[in-house]
């Protein structure tokens, strides 16, 4: 019979009505490597509550009786657990006038000084002081063991007991099994931690959420627990009450989600490039909030929530899914060519063009120029600088450039296969339904706003005759070495080739396009001044926007896209087959989630699945993508299956145990 002193350990299922456990021993016949997500379900723990689950309700403020601070009495309230969060609650606590003392394993004695805090190395005289509150801040894994530790005969009768534990059911169990019964238990989690108050300038609007499992009738009870949560309402916290169930049901997808991301991201060892766009600083920032915590807080979300499993599961099916859906498009795209026997290549795996090849394989940052601008030059173009711009393919894209162009004072005309000719009167700009007769109207620049996926068709059929010979050709494609080598091989020897991207779109740059990255590459323009002037007054119309200009090889655009652009569109896509919510208790991580996954929605899956064909640097990607998430699964469930081993060693007879130990 495994003792109780076990009893909240991984591997253990507890009945409502009784204290007997069971094992499922056929698991550690297996490597960690081969477990699978069906026969590690039975391994989580599954706690039953013996109270109650109580309906979900949110509520922003909690009528509080005693809502004047200098009518309410502070509380003596003793921190267990005084490390890093432990000190980031107390400096709130002491600067609302609390008492507070403090015990950790090991010795914060000079940080307590430092905050006003009574620190004790000895459990006994710390609840020798009888404080009113005793608040939980260990970690997940050493609760149970610092409950089994707590001289209780030490302490008044009906001290309140307050965990913030970022797992809730187990705790609320723990708690009800550990402490003697005329204990006041109150479940909390604040939804924020040092990092994420230090962006938010501090705890207004960040969630708390809790949970009264137990507290007595009398007034002076019902007021010490009032009493504590104003704390946080206070602080301007929203206050969200709901069951323990409700909140890990909820946190498995938000909390486990993000956090799961997070890792994933900074084992990718993510770098910040020339060319980040706002969703990747994004991920950048999450990156930085997850790997700041310990592998144990993950870990403890993983093991002691019984929804995180399925959580788990889920990502890794959305993940499978994702990766066959390109490899069959792939496996399309390769059959269509060899049956065609088409003597042209699409350019997936390898840089197949054979100009300046030195300087397309560079990757050193050296490559990066900062564009030259005269802030001093007004927000209108004079006669010398204004262009006739031909937009082919004027969709939503073509549109959102057109009427900054407009706007400009460039003469706009525009064609597309759709007849957007209503759109196009709005905004000021020239339609027509004819390419040659638009190419007849020998614009000075022609830019191409086509998908990636259709550029070649379409830069195929255009009627070149009809323009003038030094005409400039742009593109504002996602991948760069792709167009550039079409261009190269397609357009006259005549005309000028600018290669660009911008890093924005309608979405991103609807409130201007203000530090917003614009990278190009002059591959190829004439060397008289009025084709150097040309290309530089189209430049200088995200220049006078504000767009940070970066010049840099087609081929650097790339390795940095697919390290930037195509990570954050993946986990974007991802994240949609996941089809997220918004929670009650969405943290800051997980919003900015469902903030990706919103602005990668708007755009097709063409889209995503040019980035990983045109651009020879994302296959690579999303194999390190792939490794870094088996990896992550195999840190989880090794644990899992080395947890589990030693408990069976522990729970051995003595005879057994020295069999298998020696």
């Amino acid at each position: 019979m495994i003792s109780q002193s076990h009893s909240h350990h991984l591997l253990l299922s507890q009945s409502s009505s009784s204290s007997s456990f069971f094992f499922l021993p056929k698991l550690i016949t297996k490597p960690p490597l081969s477990l699978s997500f069906t026969s590690l379900s039975s391994m989580l723990p599954s706690l039953s509550l013996s109270t109650a689950n109580r309906h979900l309700s949110v509520t922003d403020t909690i009528p509080l009786p005693n809502s004047n601070s200098n009518a309410t009495p502070p509380l003596r309230i003793a921190i267990i657990g005084f490390g890093n969060y432990g000190q980031f609650l107390a400096e709130t606590l002491i600067s609302q006038g609390h008492i507070l003392f403090a015990h950790s394993r090991s010795d914060h004695s000079s940080a307590a000084r430092r905050l006003g805090v009574s620190y004790f190395t000895d459990l006994h005289d710390l609840c020798e002081r009888h404080p009113d509150v005793v608040l939980l801040c260990t970690s997940i894994l050493s609760i149970e063991n610092i409950l089994k530790t707590l001289p209780f005969q030490r302490l008044r009768r009906n001290t309140l007991f307050v965990d913030v534990l970022s797992v809730k059911e187990f705790a609320k169990t723990l708690l009800l099994q550990y402490l003697p019964e005329d204990f006041d238990i109150l479940c909390t989690h604040p939804m924020f931690g040092p990092q994420s108050v230090s962006s938010n300038h501090g705890w207004r609007g960040l969630r708390f959420v809790y949970d009264k499992v137990r507290i007595g009738e009398e007034r002076l009870r019902v007021s010490r627990y009032e009493s504590f949560l104003e704390i946080f309402v206070r602080e301007g916290c929203e206050m969200v009450e709901m069951s323990v169930t409700d909140h890990d049901k909820f946190a498995a997808e938000s909390q486990f989600i993000t956090h799961t991301l997070g890792r994933l991201l900074g084992m990718l060892k993510l770098k910040s490039t020339p060319i980040n766009t706002k969703g990747y600083e994004a991920l950048l920032d999450l990156a930085e909030n997850i790997c700041g915590d310990s592998f144990d807080l993950y870990y403890g979300l993983f093991v002691y929530n019984k929804n995180s499993l399925e959580v788990l599961e889920r990502i890794d099916l959305a993940f499978g899914a994702l990766r066959k859906e390109l490899f069959s498009r792939l496996h399309g795209v390769v059959m269509k060519q060899s049956f065609e026997g088409e003597a042209k290549k699409v350019h997936v795996f390898s840089n197949c063009g054979e100009n300046d090849a030195s300087l397309d394989m560079m990757r050193s940052e050296d490559v990066v120029v900062k564009y030259e601008y005269n802030s001093q030059v007004s927000g209108s173009v004079n006669d010398g600088s204004r262009l006739k711009i031909g937009i082919v393919g004027f969709g939503n894209f073509g549109q959102f450039l057109g009427k900054t162009m407009v706007k400009q004072g460039h003469t706009v005309l525009a064609y597309s296969r759709s007849d957007y000719t209503d759109e196009a009167a709005k905004l000021g700009v020239s339609y027509f339904s004819d390419l040659d007769d638009l190419f007849e109207e020998h614009p000075e620049v022609i830019i191409l706003c086509t998908s990636i996926l259709s550029t070649e068709k379409v830069l195929e059929s255009l009627p070149f005759q009809r323009l003038k010979r030094s005409t400039l050709f742009v593109d504002v494609l996602s991948v760069k070495e792709f167009p550039r080598n079409l261009f190269l091989q397609t357009l006259p020897q005549d005309f000028d080739i600018l290669c660009t991207h911008p890093m924005f779109g309608p979405e991103s740059g609807k409130n201007g396009w203000n530090n917003l990255a614009f990278v190009f590459d002059k591959v190829r323009i004439g060397m008289d001044d009025r084709r150097k002037s040309r290309c530089d007054s189209f430049l200088d119309i995200f220049a006078r926007e504000g767009c940070r200009m970066a010049e840099m090889s087609c081929a650097e655009h790339d390795w940095h896209a697919a390290g930037s652009q195509f990570i954050t569109h993946t986990v974007g896509r991802l994240l949609e087959k996941l089809s997220l919510e918004s929670t009650p208790i969405d943290t800051k991580g997980y919003e900015t989630l469902l903030k990706l996954v919103e602005n990668t929605a708007g755009d097709s899956f063409d889209l995503y699945y040019g980035l990983f064909l045109y651009n020879p640097n994302a296959m690579e990607q999303l194999e390190r993508f792939h490794v870094a998430f088996e990896s992550l699964k195999t840190q989880l469930f090794g644990r899992l299956h080395s947890q589990h081993s030693h408990e069976l060693a522990k729970s051995s007879s003595p005879k057994t145990t020295k069999l298998l130990t020696s």
